[in-house]
């Protein structure tokens, strides 16, 4: 788990607007360049073996129209599906129901680029906490990402969960947390509630 600080500051990170089914949702998108083809990416990103290796293991109908669960996690509906370029899916977790749009973009020197946007219409739990309440744990699954292309081999769960309650772990989820405040002022919202919710997000997930 070294270089891991590092790791953090290769993620791109945007908060938008978007109208979905004639309401204003939030649009929290992170982004993050890896060295391997884009065969692969999509591979890793969609192949029921390989998802566990970096995220969680997955059951269902992976097919569009299908239905899956991620273990201990959400739930949701398979939309669309254009391989090897993107899919989309409804994100569905302790009762409110989001949509996650995924891309896989090629990049010049045998890289290829996930692009995740995360779609949700703002209420109190936004307002209480910001971009960074889905954001810091999609930074750490791209992280999870990472090491698995770089090495081939699954990440181990309990290493990885012990590396997210050590010092090192915790400060990437503060360094996350003030990367996704920036990005939401830099989106127009009011600094001051900017930097009080991503206080709170950073409280849950380091538990100070």
């Amino acid at each position: 788990m070294k270089n891991v600080i590092t790791s953090n500051e290769t993620n791109r990170r945007t908060v938008g607007r978007r109208t979905v089914e004639g309401r204003e949702a939030k649009v929290v998108t992170v982004s993050r360049s890896y060295r391997t083809s884009a065969e692969d990416l999509w591979e890793a990103c969609t192949d029921p073996q390989r998802i566990p290796r970096w995220f969680l293991p997955v059951e269902g109908d992976l097919e569009v129209g299908g239905r899956y669960r991620l273990e201990g996690n959400a739930a949701g509906e398979i939309l669309t599906c254009e391989p090897p370029r993107m899919f989309t899916a409804t994100w569905e977790f302790a009762g409110q129901v989001s949509w996650i749009e995924v891309s896989i973009l090629p990049e010049p020197g045998e890289r290829a680029r996930l692009e995740l946007s995360h779609i949700a219409r703002p209420d109190e739990h936004w307002e209480q906490y910001g971009p960074g309440a889905v954001g810091i744990g999609w930074d750490l699954a791209l992280l999870g990402l990472g090491l698995h292309l770089e090495s081939g081999e699954s990440v181990n769960p309990k290493e990885f969960e012990s590396w997210s309650m050590s010092e090192e772990g915790l400060q990437f989820a503060r360094d996350s947390s003030a990367a996704w405040c920036e990005a939401d002022i830099a989106a127009g919202e009011d600094p001051e509630q900017a930097r009080a919710a991503a206080g709170r997000t950073s409280a849950f997930y380091t538990g100070g």
